[in-house]
């Protein structure tokens, strides 16, 4: 029993607390000398971490520790359906529909959900596979880590929680300009204008700071409570949606289909790179594995079963909005509220009101809790302060790591107005969906020690084709090259790349759950997010470009030195 007693008074150590050693408890730390000493070793340690990879088991049990308490597992499928709804379905549908109905697609805006649902299933998928059997906080950031490596894993995951976070901002903005204006007509009537400020910044916003308080607060006080009022308040917005469906296709008319496609093929594609955004936030969703019950039932059908039902309910309301109105008709500010008072129905936009506030608030919460799970992987890697993985006794959720996303989207959300927001584009989404359809690929055919050299060169000229052939897809696509030979040709080279691929041994076979068609639908699933991607334009590439550079002087200053000397204990601890 006296062995025991160390153990017991870790446990009942206090949770608050700030020492340097709990930020930086690395060797590389300890002191100036020691740092100078690691940041004069840090080739030959890039070298070592660049493509090193971890394993479930470390991600799992190991990684798990450094949170000192579990979180708890209290999640089932019907909960990630409701949390799925809630992350997804927000005011993206109310307000991008009627926008890209009118400027780009016309009637057959019904197509260009359909074209992202599917893309978005297709991301889903891979989630699903990855998390059923590596049910984890860590999400995606834990999957690639996993599969393609430290550096590739860190990259990814900072872009992602930047956007993360600027997403946060912009919600706690939109949701503050909503509601102003349901009392006045001006967005701006709740915030301060400081004129010695710069533009884009001086009109201070302390309402969204206090909703995103609130929201952080409840994913704060326990993942349950969160789950169980995410259910309520879809509840409303769901009989909101059934409601419009119904009666827009009560005062439907068919004619209002016609012409069908006034913009051409190519509207239809634009619109689907826009409307694409109303299908994100499920990968907030996945980073919830770790407090499921039954992963390997619940993230399935949770995760699948949601998308599915949620890609049905976009097409339906599209369908509807363009039924009931002409597509030269639609107001793209407020698409369903002026469609409804087209047809004698005003008080239906109140409806459309709170469905929208509705959407914006439950994006939040869920928002919340898969930042806050996403942070805590990350500093359970040791690749930011360990300090903020640490999870809460009482509540069992990461508190630390929700005040961390809390504190910085509340200061961008009270200073930075929504154009400046809205320029920070989702390149990171795209390319972090594309990433995990890769890395499924890597799981499947290569297996460190037990793959054939040869097999391995073979899968990665296979790789490369596909990847090569979907960049080239997106090129013809932006070059304006609407010749059907480009397209062709570089068509018969992705199926040649992915052909080749299912011609090559699978090396691993999913214990839980695996995705069908392998390669064809991770496959697929690249080639469509690049095509997104290009669809972007410059300026958000440069963005990722510019974050992705600065993120690599924190590893090379910080990251890459705590986590080598956590690898390195780690494995002297594994001999003795």
């Amino acid at each position: 029993m006296a062995e025991e007693k160390p153990s017991s008074s870790t446990t009942t150590r206090s949770y608050w607390r700030w020492s340097k050693k709990d930020f930086f408890p690395e060797t590389s730390f300890q002191s100036m000398s020691s740092y100078r000493t690691a940041i004069s070793q840090t080739c030959p340690r890039l070298t070592d971490r660049l493509l090193a990879r971890s394993s479930s088991t470390n991600e799992l049990v190991t990684l798990s520790k450094v949170s000192e308490n579990p979180m708890q597992k209290c999640l089932t499928w019907w909960d990630l359906i409701w949390l799925s709804f809630g992350s997804v379905v927000g005011s993206g549908i109310f307000v991008i529909t009627g926008q890209e109905a009118h400027n780009h697609a016309g009637p057959a805006i019904v197509l260009s959900y359909a074209i992202s649902g599917l893309s978005a299933l297709l991301s889903v998928f891979c989630y699903t596979e990855f998390a059923a059997e590596v049910p984890v906080a860590g999400g995606s950031f834990s999957f690639l880590r996993i599969e393609l490596g430290d550096f590739i894993a860190f990259i990814a995951a900072g872009n992602i929680l930047l956007e993360a976070l600027v997403g946060a901002a912009g919600l706690g903005r939109s949701w503050s300009s909503y509601f102003a204006s349901m009392i006045k007509s001006d967005s701006d009537f709740l915030r301060i204008k400081v004129d010695s400020l710069p533009d884009g910044f001086n009109l201070l916003d302390p309402l969204a700071v206090v909703v995103l308080l609130v929201a952080n607060g409840i994913a704060m006080s326990g993942t349950k409570r969160t789950s169980w009022l995410n259910w309520v308040a879809s509840l409303v917005s769901g009989a909101v949606i059934v409601f419009v469906i119904v009666f827009g296709f009560i005062h439907a008319k068919t004619s209002n289909l016609e012409p069908f496609f006034p913009y051409g093929v190519k509207g239809v594609f634009e619109a689907a790179a826009v409307v694409y955004w109303s299908y994100t936030g499920f990968d907030m969703v996945a980073n919830m594995a770790e407090e499921t019950k039954r992963p390997s039932r619940d993230i399935p059908i949770g995760l699948v079963g949601s998308m599915s039902g949620i890609t049905v309910v976009y097409c339906l309301m599209a369908l509807a909005l363009t039924m009931m109105v002409k597509y030269t008709e639609i107001d793209v500010n407020a698409a369903y509220s002026v469609a409804f008072e087209q047809i004698g129905m005003k008080w239906a936009k109140y409806l459309v009101s709170i469905c929208a506030l509705k959407g914006m608030t439950t994006s939040l919460l869920v928002g919340s809790l898969g930042q806050a799970r996403y942070t805590t992987q990350i500093a359970r890697a040791h690749m930011i302060p360990p300090i903020f993985a640490l999870v809460h006794p009482k509540t069992g959720t990461p508190v630390y790591a929700t005040l961390l996303v809390t504190s910085i989207s509340a200061i961008v959300a009270f200073f930075s107005s929504l154009d400046v927001l809205s320029s920070v584009l989702s390149f990171s989404t795209l390319f972090i969906f594309m990433l995990i359809a890769v890395a499924l690929l890597v799981r499947r055919y290569y297996v460190k020690s037990v793959t054939p050299k040869n097999d391995l060169i073979k899968f990665l000229v296979c790789l490369f084709i596909v990847i090569g052939s979907s960049i080239g897809v997106s090129a013809l696509w932006n070059s304006d090259g609407r010749g059907w030979i480009g397209y062709t040709v570089a068509g018969l080279v992705w199926f040649s790349g992915t052909l080749g691929m299912s011609f090559l041994s699978k090396q691993c076979v999913p214990t839980v759950w695996g995705v069908p068609l392998v390669p064809w639908l991770p496959s697929l699933s690249v080639v469509m997010n690049l095509f997104l991607i290009g669809s972007l334009g410059l300026v958000a590439i440069l963005r990722f470009i510019i974050c992705s550079a600065v993120m690599i002087v924190y590893y090379l200053l910080v990251g890459l030195h705590a986590t080598y000397d956590v690898a390195h204990q780690n494995e002297s601890s594994a001999l003795n």
